[in-house]
């Protein structure tokens, strides 16, 4: 059975011209003991709720990944696709993708980020078993890792979290052949990893991966554990190939011919490509049809609960919201006109969270060490701690990457919708992971605080200039910067329903006044962008701002008014949403006539909506370390300054 997996990984590879044989061949034997003896999934349910998770995060194997599916009857994952290795169109991408077929649970190939995922979802399963109960969430999140994995700094962040939630549930098996890219992993590693892992709070082991009696015992061993285990699985990479077994020239190239030859030689598999024998098959496929008994004993405890309990848990597993979402959203805008106070977008935030959390049950966030400053805990919720997964408040500790890679794993294990929070320049830490959340349409909440110079005194190295940029760059991200606090329950409320597009909110750290004061259930940042103020007569010129700087351009446009100028502001808290608006609803908004633009950023993206005639406010250079209320006349992003460029268009 073994032998089979190694078999279709050669000759999908070979027949690509393109690919990693090495991996699957090293580590064919711990993922047949681990897919015939102990996970447990069913092939035609491939999203059965208490499926154990198999991550793959040394994606560069991923034809091991789509041999197991295959083999095991996967409807989806053919014979035909294993033919279209690496080929447009087909499910069997170069490293795995989510959503390209039944049994791929997360994005990997960017080494560690698998490694990360999995602790997002043991986390998700420990905290929905905590509330379900047993009966009903009770499974394991398996994960394959190699050399790569494990240098890659952000595994020194998932592992610190997983060992300190003593996420016991999580089990890694380490491909431990001693062969990167470039060579033996010598030439630029000599850590002790075993040790590393008991010092994160794991439990360690090594044995020959290449011995099944030894992997089961081990898997056995780990079940019984009250901490996360690793299996470290001395392997040979290629094993079986006569020449390049154990080196790095079976890395990432395909064998060849003669050594494809001389590999089934010596493992006496004297089939053509892609041919597996009958007698092999239905081994592989009666592993595969033995989840479908657990899946029905599962049922049927589901269906035991209480009908109120069994819909809460499958509305949350469908990704349905709570029917009373915008109720809550008017109500907490409503709030925030009464009192007119001003607020800092983060304080309207966690006045927002405040409201959500009670509302919606499955929102689970957390700060990376900066909640006062993130505004992410609400009122009674109470912290995740090891050993008391009931809480919904995660302390993620100073590990932005590890975090962000953490709630792509939730978001895939379904049932939760967790949010994050850090400084906004600090997405330079975790952009990898932001980006496959885009990817992979996981529809994380990402909260940003503390958004341009207007946070002061921390100087230039806190102050994001091209984070807005470099965010908007990225296709299937929707980048939220409101200008008050009821835009910022509007984008909150927004973030919450587009499931499949992770979500940026972009805070501010200084107080901002309230602009949208007329009552009104309309959600107006949901086309992206409007009219917050329309000229008074024919528009002479259009300021278009974001964030905080809505108010600045409100202000220049009653400077304008005394001169006799005529300007609209428009508020444009999410360009992405904007965009996919009617174009006659664009049109509208932007006007023909000459535009500014306003934004405590750089000018980088913003010529797709200024025109021929324009001018732009804003940042060319990094901050400086001062007051805030200092900075913005020092950069020149002030009403001056800004009717001062619309006058110049005229």
């Amino acid at each position: 059975m073994a032998n089979a997996l190694r078999a279709l990984a050669m000759d999908a590879v070979e027949q690509a011209k393109s690919g990693h044989p090495g991996m699957p061949m090293g580590m064919a034997d711990i993922a047949t003991v681990l897919f015939t003896q102990f996970l447990r999934f069913d092939p035609r349910a491939p999203d059965w709720p208490d499926r154990d998770r198999f991550v793959l995060s040394n994606g560069h194997g991923s034809m091991l990944l789509y041999g197991l599916l295959h083999l095991t009857g996967y409807p989806d994952m053919t014979l035909d696709e294993l033919k279209r290795f690496r080929q447009l169109g087909s499910r069997t991408a170069g490293h795995p993708e989510r959503g390209l077929a039944g049994g791929i649970e997360v994005t990997t190939g960017p080494l560690g980020q698998g490694l990360g995922n999995s602790v997002g979802m043991a986390l998700a399963e420990r905290h929905l078993a905590a509330e379900f109960g047993d009966d009903v969430v009770d499974h394991r999140t398996y994960v394959f890792c190699g050399d790569g994995c494990l240098m890659e700094g952000i595994s020194h962040e998932a592992l610190s979290l997983a060992g300190h939630l003593r996420l016991n549930k999580l089990i890694v098996f380490w491909d431990d052949n001693s062969i990167s890219i470039d060579g033996p992993t010598d030439l630029a590693v000599s850590d002790d990893q075993i040790m590393r892992f008991r010092a994160h709070g794991w439990n360690a082991e090594r044995i020959d991966g290449m011995d099944h009696k030894a992997i089961a015992a081990a898997i056995q061993r780990a079940h019984s554990s009250n901490r996360p285990s690793l299996i470290a699985c001395r392997t040979i990479i290629a094993y079986g190939a006569p020449t390049k077994a154990g080196t790095a020239a079976a890395h990432g190239n395909p064998l060849g011919a003669e050594e494809i030859k001389g590999a089934r030689e010596r493992l006496g598999w004297e089939y053509p490509p892609f041919v597996v024998p009958d007698d092999i098959r239905a081994d592989w496929r009666a592993a595969g049809a033995r989840g479908a008994a657990v899946r029905g004993s599962w049922e049927q405890r589901l269906g035991a609960l209480t009908p109120e309990r069994r819909r809460e848990f499958l509305r949350r597993h469908r990704g349905e919201l709570p029917a009373h979402l915008d109720e809550v959203i008017a109500r907490v805008c409503d709030e925030f006109r009464s009192k007119n106070a001003k607020l800092a977008t983060r304080q309207a935030s966690g006045n927002v969270l405040d409201a959500l959390v009670p509302a919606v049950p499955e929102l689970i966030g957390g700060s990376a060490d900066l909640t006062p400053s993130n505004n992410t805990k609400a009122k009674g919720e109470e912290d995740v701690k090891p050993g008391d997964f009931s809480g919904r408040y995660i302390r993620f500790g100073v590990r932005e990457h590890g975090m962000a890679a953490a709630m792509n794993g939730m978001v895939a294990h379904g049932g939760l919708i967790p949010y994050g929070g850090t400084f906004l320049t600090f997405t330079d830490y975790c952009r990898p992971s932001i980006r496959l959340s885009a990817l992979s349409e996981l529809g994380v909440i990402y909260v940003m605080t503390h958004d341009s110079i207007g946070l002061g005194e921390d100087g230039p190295t806190h102050q994001p200039v091209e984070h807005l940029a470099a965010l908007r760059a990225i296709p299937r991200l929707n980048v939220f910067r409101p200008a008050d606090a009821v835009e910022t329950a509007e984008c909150w409320a927004l973030a919450l329903k587009y499931r499949q597009v992770p979500s940026i909110l972009v805070l501010t750290r200084q107080s901002l006044p309230l602009l949208r004061t007329q009552p009104g259930g309309e959600n107006r940042c949901a086309g992206g962008a409007y009219v917050i103020a329309e000229a008074d007569g024919a528009r002479a010129v259009t300021l278009l701002a974001t964030g905080s700087e809505v108010s600045v351009a409100l202000a220049a446009r009653e400077a304008l008014a005394k001169d006799g100028i005529t300007a609209a502001v428009v508020s444009m808290p999410c360009w992405e949403l904007f965009e996919t608006q009617p174009e006659t609803y664009r049109k509208a908004v932007l006007g023909d006539v000459p535009r500014v633009g306003v934004e405590a950023a750089v000018r980088l993206g913003w010529d797709r909506w200024l025109g021929s005639r324009s001018a732009f406010v804003g940042m060319s250079e990094f901050g400086a370390s001062a007051p805030g209320e200092a900075l913005f006349p020092h950069f020149g992003i002030t009403p001056e300054k800004v009717a001062e460029a619309a006058r110049s268009l005229l």
